[in-house]
């Protein structure tokens, strides 16, 4: 039990004696006391006006005076008005740190047989162009926010859908047929998602100049500029050849096929790398190419059941003008999928193998209405977590010099991000890795690789993932200010102390002794470690990683400010270079705690 439940339990029972009603535990809030009052914490009784019929400050000394002589917690009160400003004991502070020491993931939860089952997609790349900084962030937010719903108690799943199939992905596989020369990712020294991105970035250009051509052909002929332009783009011979590819794909064409499957393991195993240089992975990948069948059996299937229509060019729909939406397509009239009925066809394959109590898609705020759409179709289907699906919306990322372009190659590669992010870390603390002694080179790399990513993923994860953002990487890497490698740095310090004390002969104790005294800056650091747990929770209910990241720098800031007015391991007396050292210890393990929901590692040495 946390102190402010034991307090909420003792406020209940004050009221009950003193006014001979009961109150719920929502109308019994407590805030930290504002700076210039004495007290640690305030309990607002406003809401209890009505039941005491007296006046605020008249109730608010009946309920203190109540809790004063029956709860061991509070030492003592004042009241301001409206406001109870309770004051507690030393030995409530050295309990609740002994709490959260004795507990090696303090503030988080674990699930249990009885748990919900939270299903998480993200990542979703396509096998046609390696990942970007776009997807980076779509790979952090998925995975942190796994971890943050794991933390909540929940059972979870990782997953990812694979867009391996349409007319993009042929058109990377006919610009390999047409220029590649039999190119391999071995032959070339590319990893395979680079080399098809590069095949699809040729493919674009060629394209675009057979448009120019055939636009001008059209525009000589008498046609206006706009028109010759649309039918030089539906004529031009690369993208009739690659629908023909296509067709021939769905048609199960065994050259094609092979084809495909061959330069696909390319991009494979190119997205693994990225994928663990990220840090990220997944329990269960779904591809399109297996999916999208599926979908069109349960839109058939809706159909039969009268849930949606067939209009006369045998296109079938679905009618959601009653719950304020259009109509949506979901069979071309060819019988050829959308992707609306490929995400039918997955979610109903992943039901079909996790018994799913809420799926959330991290997926980006241009697609708000595609799913919108989504949840009322599953819903209509039978999905019981249809309805309440969760569309974890986030925004663009952009570059100081302005957005991202797709298609002429000048996006920002994911992996050039990396290696540039663990460069620049390798630089920036060359001066404070060299004064570290007996650390090889290779520490030194694991140590630049892990200031790097730190960097990387603090800078995205810190933002509120609804925002559009602009990722700045000079900024990112600073060792002062709200960064990763502020907070890490930190972290190493205490190590460091750690190691001192422990060479020292210092050993921690299992328990601090309840008599030990604690001053006001040691209470307010206690404090802020306790409240940890409430911003994992919070940080659960809205889907927000930046609620951890944000919580972290606090911690990190007040300690740093306490380690500024507070010697440690030259503390005036025995017990308290215990309490502090128990402090300090806790504070690591607790941004360790935290970061790690973010995906970010910690050094022991910095």
């Amino acid at each position: 039990m946390n102190i402010e439940t034991g307090l909420r339990n003792s406020a209940i029972k004050a009221i009950e004696q003193l006014y001979g009603q009961t109150v719920t535990e929502q109308t019994v809030q407590f805030q930290k006391t504002r700076a210039g009052f004495e007290g640690h914490l305030t309990l607002v009784v406003f809401p209890f006006l009505k039941i005491s019929r007296k006046r605020p400050d008249e109730t608010a000394r009946e309920i203190g005076d109540w809790m004063k002589a029956n709860d061991d917690a509070v030492a003592d009160y004042n009241a301001v008005g409206g406001f109870l400003n309770l004051i507690l004991g030393p030995a409530v502070w050295t309990g609740l740190l002994n709490s959260i020491h004795t507990a090696p993931h303090y503030g988080e939860r674990q699930a249990d047989s009885q748990s919900p089952l939270v299903m998480i997609e993200y990542s979703s790349p396509n096998t046609n162009k390696p990942l970007h900084l776009g997807h980076v962030r779509n790979n952090l937010l998925g995975w942190s926010l796994a971890q943050i719903m794991a933390a909540n108690g929940n059972k979870v799943v990782k997953t990812n859908i694979v867009n391996d199939r349409g007319i993009h992905i042929c058109k990377s596989m006919l610009a390999w047929l047409k220029w590649g020369n039999g190119e391999t990712p071995e032959s070339s020294g590319k990893k395979g998602d680079h080399l098809i991105g590069d095949y699809y970035v040729a493919f674009d250009k060629h394209y675009r100049e057979e448009v120019r051509q055939l636009t001008e052909q059209f525009t000589a002929q008498g046609m206006d500029a706009e028109q010759a332009e649309k039918k030089a783009k539906d004529e031009a011979p690369l993208i009739r050849e690659a629908h023909d590819m296509l067709v021939k794909w769905e048609q199960g064409d065994a050259e094609v096929r092979a084809l495909w499957e061959k330069m696909n393991s390319w991009v494979y195993a190119g997205f693994d790398q990225t994928y663990k240089a990220l840090g990220v992975s997944f329990d269960k990948i779904y591809y399109e190419s297996e999916t999208y069948l599926e979908g069109k059996a349960k839109v058939e299937e809706g159909l039969a059941k009268g849930l949606f229509f067939r209009k006369d060019d045998n296109s079938v729909w679905a009618d959601l003008t009653d719950a304020g939406l259009d109509q949506k397509l979901l069979l071309r009239s060819d019988g050829t999928s959308v992707y609306m009925t490929q995400d039918i066809g997955t979610a109903d394959m992943r039901f079909k193998d996790f018994p799913i109590d809420k799926m959330i898609y991290v997926v980006g705020n241009e697609q708000n209405y595609h799913f919108q759409v989504l949840s009322l179709l599953l819903d209509r289907l039978g999905f019981k977590w249809g309805k309440e699906l969760v569309h974890f919306s986030y925004g663009m990322v952009e570059l100081p010099n302005g957005k991202m372009k797709s298609r002429e190659g000048t996006v920002v590669d994911a992996d050039d991000l990396i290696a540039t992010m663990i460069a620049d870390a390798r630089r920036l603390s060359e001066d404070k890795v060299n004064k570290l002694e007996n650390i090889s080179e290779e520490e030194k790399e694991e140590i630049a690789r892990i200031v790097g990513m730190g960097a990387l993923k603090y800078f995205i994860l810190k933002v509120d993932a609804r925002k559009n953002m602009l990722f700045n990487p000079e900024e990112s890497i600073d060792f002062n200010g709200n960064t990763g490698p502020f907070i890490q740095y930190t972290h190493a310090r205490i190590r460091s102390i750690l190691r001192k004390a422990a060479a020292e002969g210092i050993t921690l104790p299992a328990e601090v002794p309840a008599g030990t005294p604690v001053d006001a800056k040691e209470i307010e650091l206690i404090q802020k470690l306790s409240d940890y747990g409430n911003a994992v929770s919070q940080a659960g209910k809205d889907y927000s990683p930046s609620g951890i990241a944000n919580y972290c720098y606090e911690l990190t800031k007040a300690f740093n400010q306490f380690y500024h007015d507070f010697s440690i391991l030259k503390a005036e007396s025995e017990e308290k270079k215990v309490l502090r050292l128990v402090l300090a210890a806790n504070v690591a393990k607790v941004i360790k705690n935290g970061m790690a929901l973010l995906g970010i590692e910690v050094p022991e040495r910095m």
